[in-house]
């Protein structure tokens, strides 16, 4: 009886489990700033494999502008289809693809536009391994039309989403690198240049890394600071992903960028402070983040100008100063009280990092020699040596090219000779 009654137990437990993680199945993971929804209604999810809710988001019929937030759970996809009006996708949450008929399957994360031609067959949905959120606008709504075709089946699906790394001939290293990066990365380029991946990947992921002992936090948190200076959205994207897959955290991210404002200009930074946000907000993360000022509009000029006296030398800062004509004194002043003081004294980098963070904005911009000069000088002053330096320029050169290297290298021979 006793075993009997065990037996009982057991599969009573088990049931239990299965019917708790299919409940789990049935709620919708929230992954972009937009209402999840309801379920597909039957007459949409026959053409489905797996399950998506839809959420629409415009009302008002006149506008002739239909827009819904749809979200795919994990694996799920539409059938492969057409619409004679052709269709706007626009990745607002998560990763998934998209693929037209005869062609390479395009990955799709926030940000992402997929502009779709009239009677385009395509289809697209999630990633295996991701929830995913698009908001698709029907386009001449009057007129389009649907055409259902047959399901994507799972050997279809499978080589779709193939990892793009498993179709590269990569060195081990770089693969490796790849995976701890972005893990299930499937669509380098948009596969649609997969010669160029394999030398770009093996080049950036693997010769370039194996020439210095950099840390990972500080790689990333340099290659973001110079995806600002280039403006590359993509890059920035690219490695915002990367940075927070492996532990970079979200104050540390936010502090690259403020701290690039006196630097690149806040009309590179706006846009990719903007597709921060919307990262963030689809990991989870609560906005705005903890204030990380320590001065006050009274206490910033003074607290800056300590700061540069401290990393450039008081005397070469009060010779700055008082060399400037009387038109153009108010720089000065704002260097100290707007660079320095609302900038460099702020938590969440330290100031060795974030020395390092203002020379990889600088190199990446290119024709700063001048300040390049002054911040390798600035950079020895807290604590970042000339070979630091050098693996810096060195994790930079795949994004910003020989020329702006080599002239980087060159101010820094210059201002620390090869002894």
């Amino acid at each position: 009886m006793r075993m009997v009654a065990w037996i009982v137990l057991s599969l009573t437990i088990v049931l239990h489990v299965q019917t708790l993680k299919a409940q789990d199945m049935e709620k919708p993971q929230k992954v972009s700033p937009f209402p999840v929804g309801d379920k597909l209604p039957e007459q949409f999810s026959k053409y489905f494999i797996g399950q998506a809710w839809l959420a629409p988001l415009t009302g008002r019929s006149a506008l002739n502008v239909p827009v819904s937030n749809v979200t795919f759970s994990p694996g799920c996809r539409n059938n492969w289809h057409s619409h004679t009006g052709g269709q706007l996708l626009i990745a607002v949450g998560g990763r998934g693809y998209y693929q037209a008929r005869g062609e390479e399957a395009r990955e799709l994360l926030p940000g992402d536009i997929v502009e779709i031609a009239p009677d385009v067959v395509h289809w697209h949905g999630a990633a295996p391994d991701s929830w995913f959120s698009h908001l698709a606008v029907e386009c001449n709504p009057q007129t389009n039309v649907n055409t259902w075709l047959e399901p994507v089946d799972d050997a279809q699906y499978a080589a779709a989403t193939k990892p793009a790394a498993s179709r590269m001939a990569l060195r081990d290293d770089a693969r490796q690198l790849l995976a701890t990066l972005l893990p299930g990365e499937t669509s380098i380029f948009g596969g649609e240049d997969p010669e160029l991946a394999e030398i770009f990947v093996n080049f950036a992921l693997g010769d370039v890394p194996a020439h210095s002992d950099l840390d990972l936090r500080t790689r990333l948190l340099c290659t973001l600071a110079s995806a600002v200076a280039t403006q590359s959205r993509t890059l920035f994207r690219t490695t915002l992903e990367a940075a927070l897959n492996t532990g970079v955290t979200p104050v540390e991210v936010k502090e690259v960028l403020y701290h690039a404002v006196p630097y690149a200009g806040m009309a590179r930074v706006a846009d990719l402070l903007r597709l921060t946000n919307e990262t963030l907000r689809s990991r989870g993360v609560q906005l705005p983040l903890e204030a990380q000022g320590t001065t006050t509009r009274q206490s910033r000029f003074e607290k800056g100008l300590d700061v540069q006296r401290a990393i450039f030398g008081a005397e070469n800062i009060d010779a700055m100063r008082a060399a400037a004509p009387d038109s153009q004194k108010h720089i000065q002043d704002f260097l100290s009280a707007n660079c320095f003081g609302d900038y460099m004294t702020r938590r969440g980098l330290d100031e060795a990092t974030r020395e390092l963070v203002t020379f990889s904005i600088l190199i990446s911009l290119g024709g700063c020699e001048p300040q390049v000069k002054g911040h390798i000088a600035g950079n020895v002053k807290v604590g970042n040596d000339k070979r630091k330096l050098l693996a810096v320029v060195t994790q930079l050169l795949p994004w910003i090219g020989y020329p702006r290297t080599l002239n980087a290298i060159g101010c820094l021979n210059e201002v620390l000779p090869e002894e």
